[in-house]
């Protein structure tokens, strides 16, 4: 009779003269199912093998131009859906606590959808100047300029058609993990001075980031300030509103605004005051004290000029959980306040009611072109804008 060692354990075992296959004697069952247990434990799960893949999805055309979906997934599953048109990101597919995949954005089922008037910025880029100019109006170098008033009596991200509403050029990059897109806008376009080309590059990473690097040029002295606009709603359409998110932000002060939502110029403490995100709250406990709901600009709290986290989102029902880091002096946290049921062609036909989401847009701050006590957000010839955003997502 042979011996075989199993966790440090000598047991009796008999030959069974079939190529030296064995058994374990009858009086040991239960170590042979912890040997099967180990097994099954330390055997590959199928995702040990999955790799990074970008697959593309055409979904209709613009006049003569294409429109194509683009997906990122990673080997844990997680996928990013972006179109060429706008940038725009139109899913973020992730886990919750139990394993189930959810879409965490909101948006549209068909490009109709994101053509459709009074499209609220779904996942776009926002360019060439995200949130407000006041009055449409800015001089720069003794010359003032006239942009489209969009939203009231203020120009409102990037005009009438801004960098969400033109279709991109779109290049996978090496390694399936990573989308770059380019756009060049044109000297006039939309008001704003110099010929100005942006490159925009979506990476998802192994470990749930999502990553957004945003560049500029200019041949002319212009304003630039770009951003995505997603809406996040953690627990993937079962919450109608994001009222049962807790929010952080770094940040002890923010940019008070007008009855149009234009900064005022003086920058204020959060503290004991509704704004005051410095400790986890939830959206809900202040929301309605906030005229208008929040559509503000905070001043985050900086240490370096790098990328550093500066807000984090939690859904406990969910366990879902976002940490957003970026390289940015400021966030724009808008509660959705302006959504109200009416759009059409939305995921699943779903009602996206007021508060249905979270925008988190990383940025300089609004109308910093008439506010010189702002960080300047003026690009110069030879210069380069640079601006990098991650959005992570885990569980908890």
């Amino acid at each position: 009779m042979k011996k075989l060692n199993l966790f440090n354990h000598t047991l009796p075992v008999t030959p069974l003269g079939n190529g030296g296959k064995i058994t374990i004697m009858k009086k040991f069952p239960y170590l042979l199912l912890i040997a099967a247990v180990f097994a099954c434990k330390n055997k590959p799960s199928a995702d040990a093998t999955a790799t990074f893949s970008i697959q593309e999805t055409a979904i209709g055309k613009i006049d003569t131009s294409a429109v194509t979906e683009y997906t990122i997934s990673n080997p844990s599953g997680m996928k990013v859906s972006i179109l060429n048109y706008g940038g725009t990101v139109t899913k973020i597919i992730t886990k919750d606590k139990a394993g189930n995949d959810g879409d965490v954005v909101l948006g549209y089922d068909s490009l109709a959808g994101n053509l459709q008037k009074g499209n609220p910025y779904f996942g776009v880029l926002v360019g060439r100047y995200a949130n407000r100019i006041a009055k449409g109006k800015f001089t720069l170098d003794g010359k003032t300029y006239q942009l489209a008033t969009n939203n009231g009596p203020n120009a409102l991200h990037g005009g009438l058609k801004g960098f969400d509403k033109v279709i991109w050029t779109v290049e996978k990059l090496a390694g399936d993990s990573s989308l770059q897109l380019t756009y060049k806008s044109k000297d006039g376009e939309e008001g704003y001075p110099g010929n100005v080309t942006a490159t925009v590059v979506y990476s998802l990473s192994s470990a749930n980031e999502l990553k957004i690097d945003y560049k500029a040029t200019t041949d002319k002295s212009t304003p630039v300030n770009l951003t995505n606009h997603c809406y996040f709603n953690l627990s993937a359409g079962t919450d109608s509103t994001i009222s049962g998110h807790e929010l952080f932000i770094q940040a002890d002060k923010y940019t008070p605004v007008d009855t149009t939502l234009i900064p005022t110029g003086k920058i204020e403490t959060v503290k004991g005051t509704p704004f005051d995100f410095t400790t986890p709250k939830l959206i809900g406990k202040d929301l309605g004290s906030v005229k208008g709901g929040y559509d503000h600009n905070w001043v985050l709290n900086r240490t370096s000029t790098g990328l550093e986290k500066i807000s984090t989102v939690y859904h406990a029902a969910s366990g879902r959980f976002m940490e957003v880091f970026t390289t940015e002096p400021g966030i724009q946290f808008y509660s959705g306040n302006f959504l109200d049921g009416t759009l059409t062609n939305t995921k699943g036909g779903k009602k996206y009611i007021q508060h249905a989401a979270l925008c988190l847009e990383t940025q300089h701050f609004p109308d910093s072109p008439n506010e010189p006590s702002f960080p300047n957000t003026i690009l110069k010839p030879g210069e380069t804008y640079t601006h990098t955003t991650v959005y992570k997502f885990s569980v908890k």
